[in-house]
């Protein structure tokens, strides 16, 4: 019994962790509570500055994959060169509302808000919704506004409502069907590549705006997130982002230290 016990064991260690919606989540809310509690009204303008360069980054990598396959930057192809998909069906439940003279869409069942809701972070989680649609457009095109027409969901509302400024035509209807079953999963990233992602770019705005105390605010954050899931979620995120060395901000180097510190237990 013992031996097989140690079998599992050492079979699970050896598992690939992947993270999904939940970690993603869960993980900025963190950040953001930690920013918070230890700066207030700055730690949560650090938040919100780090959320809208996380989304400017996002975007600009999915124009860079449409220009690469030779497609110019539209609402369509913003459309078309999403991301991510959700961790299994009916996890989210999303629409257009419209096409013409702009395109409307909405969210009625988020996993974000799931996540933050079963982990007690809502008040904190929303803050990732205030401008992250928005920025992700921006950064996909800088002349794009993305404007949310109802309170989001995180915020009390029904569901999340979002005018994308341009229409879809009819033909750029059926050319958004034939380009996404085109691409198919090609450009898309995992939730280790995302939270790995959101892990460096809003803890980098947090030492960049808060100093010292946006240092703590992450170390704290990173320590609470590996106490809720396991240091092996903290740890599979550690070199995925930024994927070369070129892409390495300043704090590149804090943030190395930062994961160290975590995974050490030494004290903020």
């Amino acid at each position: 019994m013992v031996k097989k016990m140690k079998k599992e064991a050492i079979k699970m260690e050896h598992e690939p962790v992947y993270c999904k919606i939940e970690h993603h989540a869960v993980l900025f809310a963190y950040l953001a509570r930690r920013a918070i509690e230890l700066c207030g009204d700055a730690g949560k303008e650090a938040i919100l500055s780090g959320m809208t360069i996380y989304g400017n980054e996002r975007g600009k990598r999915m124009a860079e994959n449409a220009l690469s396959h030779g497609d110019a930057l539209t609402t369509m192809t913003n459309q078309a060169y999403g991301e991510w998909k959700p961790d299994y069906d009916g996890q989210m439940e999303f629409g257009r509302l419209r096409t013409e003279p702009t395109l409307q869409t909405y969210i009625s069942k988020c996993a974000w808000c799931d996540a933050w809701e079963k982990h007690g972070l809502t008040e904190y989680g929303k803050l990732y919704c205030v401008n992250v649609d928005n920025a992700v457009y921006q950064g996909f095109r800088p002349d794009f506004v993305c404007t949310p027409t109802s309170t989001a969901m995180s915020w009390g509302g029904e569901r999340c409502e979002f005018d994308w400024g341009y229409p879809l035509t009819p033909d750029e209807v059926s050319l958004l069907d034939e380009k996404k079953k085109e691409l198919g999963a090609s450009c898309m990233k995992d939730f280790n590549f995302h939270t790995a992602h959101l892990k460096h770019t809003i803890s980098g705005a947090l030492i960049d705006s808060l100093g010292e105390n946006g240092r703590k605010a992450a170390e704290l954050a990173c320590r609470d997130f590996a106490d809720t899931f396991g240091a092996e979620y903290l740890n599979v995120l550690e070199g995925l982002y930024p994927a070369h060395p070129t892409e390495a901000q300043p704090q590149g180097q804090m943030q190395e230290t930062l994961q160290k510190d975590v995974l050490t237990g030494k004290e903020a």
